[in-house]
């Protein structure tokens, strides 16, 4: 999936219909505001460090946290996982700042596309680890994904760029996070995970500033920093409330949207334009990670209905 959101996809009730609905648009919403980020991170890359680009994107999040704290009290960073909390927010800071320093290399198409190898890390990772019972066709999806993700990269035809790597690195770091927040599940709020995630990240990224800090002076470059900061906090926003209102199983079908906005803005912006195999790559791995939702999906409902037919009857 999109390396992008601090919230971790997963709802907190069973929404009407009617909610649904309005969840997918504000899914589709958050996903288009975060495509534009990457877009953006792309073009500052050309004038400023990886790590700089990402605390302005973090910068926009961080405000945002600090006028919920505003509203809703510290009550919201109650946590019995602290720890938990803020390894995640690291590895938010660690998994952004890998992907733009990928992304100034690698077309915007290639590197959503690789991205969306982070479901197939999380469903390895838990049934290795949270030793969640994982099927034989989720198993073949999960291993189609990968296929899909090498016809994209192509190591060894002549089209391999070395900085994909650190795309690569940046979605395992986004199936860690997703994996932490399963840790979470039923604990902590969807509000607490954003603020600790905004927070900790914030303030590890504002460590390396100093090193790494540019000045800008070209009002275009001030002007797009401006643009990244706002869209991602939008884009942020976007997901938690369609989290909150709508079943993630209904709305992280959108994250796949991604690859249309990347490739739209690719082609606008610099020209690129995804080749043959390269789509036929990203049709692999959308056609796998959807069907692995459709399970996830599939479960949860044999899931609701042992317990509902468990449940004493009035």
């Amino acid at each position: 999936m999109a390396i992008h959101p601090s919230a971790p996809l997963r709802a907190q009730r069973n929404p009407a219909p009617s909610d649904n609905t309005r969840g997918t648009i504000l899914m589709a919403l958050g996903f288009f505001a975060f495509a534009g980020t990457d877009l953006l991170a792309k073009l500052l890359t050309e004038s400023l460090h990886p790590g700089q680009i990402v605390w302005f994107r973090l910068i926009g999040l961080f405000l945002g946290v600090l006028v919920l704290l505003c509203i809703k009290g510290p009550k919201i960073l109650r946590t019995a996982h602290p720890g938990i909390q803020i390894s995640r927010g690291t590895l938010a800071a660690v998994s952004a700042t890998l992907f733009i320093f990928g992304v100034s290399k690698v077309p915007l198409a290639d590197a959503t596309a690789v991205t969306f190898i982070a479901p197939f890390v999380v469903t390895v990772a838990g049934a290795l680890v949270l030793k969640e019972p994982v099927g034989m066709r989720r198993w073949l999806a999960v291993a189609t994904g990968f296929l899909g993700m090498l016809i994209v990269i192509r190591p060894g035809f002549g089209v391999f760029d070395p900085a994909i790597f650190f795309i690569v690195l940046a979605a395992l770091c986004f199936a860690t996070r997703q994996i932490l927040s399963r840790l979470l599940s039923g604990e902590d709020g969807i509000a607490t995970t954003v603020a600790y995630t905004s927070i900790s990240a914030t303030v590890l990224i504002s460590l390396a500033m100093p090193f790494v800090w540019i000045t800008p002076t070209d009002p275009r470059v001030i002007a797009y920093l401006i643009a990244i900061a706002i869209a991602a906090a939008i884009g942020e926003l976007l997901i938690i409330r369609a989290l909150e209102m709508a079943q993630a199983v209904v709305v992280a079908p959108l994250q796949y949207s991604l690859i249309i906005w990347a490739t739209l803005y690719g082609y606008f912006a610099f020209g690129d334009l995804p080749d043959r195999w390269t789509l036929i790559g990203c049709a692999i791995i959308v056609a796998s990670g959807l069907f692995t939702l459709s399970r996830e999906r599939f479960r949860a409902r044999q899931k609701e209905r042992k317990i509902g037919t468990a449940s004493p009857k009035d």
